[in-house]
């Protein structure tokens, strides 16, 4: 066999249709072809790899192992193909001094980075160059999270948690943007706030420092759990408990709650971006980037 294997964006494209729709009849639809299009493409794609892409059932097609990488895999060459289209008319307008950069730029962020930190740095960056239409994703910092969107192909850049349980993987590139503490926070003027029973929630867990947290044995099991940390806030403002968060979950934090440090030896949690090597040398991401750095600031706790 040859190592030398070519594939057409539209074999790229059927094989990303099939496992993000699920089937070949619902790809098909997709694609604006025939079923048995589908299948025959998929099967001369499997040919030319020489492997299993997908698991063929009555409920539909479910990527292997290998065809899981291969869509990956696709979104990102599909994804530069376009970008291969606005760099080069961005080229051609920066000629004729036309400037600006154009096109979709898609960011995958944790829901306080999605609420805090991108706003003011997409206001500047489609004030600078309005052609770029940005959208965003919030994603779960559990798991994969925002790092996993950028590998396989669903964002160009992710808005990430460095150090945590979920590490980013080592084909991406990226660095921290700042590095924000955590606090205490409990209903405003409670006599004494460390005796209230603790509310957490589940995406805290991959990105608070657990030797800081395993030591302080006045920080009970938590007994109240909520989906996010803007319902954490809520519970709290709610005289339910106190919990411990970073400092941009506790932007606008409500009236009804105090935040007090923790101390000199509190934890804290280091936010960056990741791309892929390919996407950093565009000029959609430099100039993202570049917002992101100068608008990120230390976060700074309340006294």
């Amino acid at each position: 066999m040859s190592s030398t294997v070519d594939l057409a964006p539209q074999e790229l494209r059927t094989l990303v249709a099939v496992a993000e729709e699920g089937g070949f009849s619902a790809a098909a639809g997709r694609l604006g072809t025939t079923q048995s299009a589908v299948s025959h493409a998929v099967r001369g794609i499997e040919r030319k790899l020489g492997v299993v892409l997908f698991e063929r059932g009555r409920y539909g097609a479910r990527p292997t192992a290998a065809g899981a990488r291969a869509v990956a895999h696709g979104r990102r060459v599909l994804r530069l193909l376009a970008l291969l289209v606005s760099e080069a008319r961005g080229a051609q307008r920066e000629e004729r001094e036309e400037g600006g950069i154009a096109g979709p730029l898609r960011i995958a962020a944790f829901r306080s980075a999605a609420l805090h930190l991108l706003p003011p740095v997409l206001e500047a960056l489609t004030a600078r160059h309005p052609a770029i239409a940005p959208s965003v994703t919030v994603v779960r910092e559990i798991g994969p999270g925002t790092a996993g969107e950028v590998a396989e192909g669903r964002a160009d850049l992710g808005i990430a948690t460095f150090g945590t349980s979920s590490p980013i993987p080592p084909r991406l590139v990226g660095d921290v943007l700042l590095e924000e503490p955590y606090s205490l926070v409990h209903p405003a003027g409670h006599p004494d706030p460390r005796s209230l029973p603790l509310v957490d929630w589940r995406e805290n867990c991959s990105s608070y420092t657990r030797t800081w947290w395993a030591a302080q044995d006045w920080i009970p099991t938590a007994t109240v759990r909520a989906e996010d940390d803007g319902a954490v806030l809520s519970m709290v403002g709610s005289g339910l408990g106190m919990a411990i968060m970073p400092a941009l979950s506790l932007t606008g934090a409500p009236g009804t709650t105090e935040i007090t440090d923790l101390g000199a030896d509190r934890p804290t949690r280091r936010i960056g971006y990741v791309t892929t090597p390919e996407l950093a040398a565009t000029a959609l991401v430099r100039a993202l980037v570049r917002e992101l750095r100068s608008h990120a600031k230390p976060q700074v706790s309340a006294v």
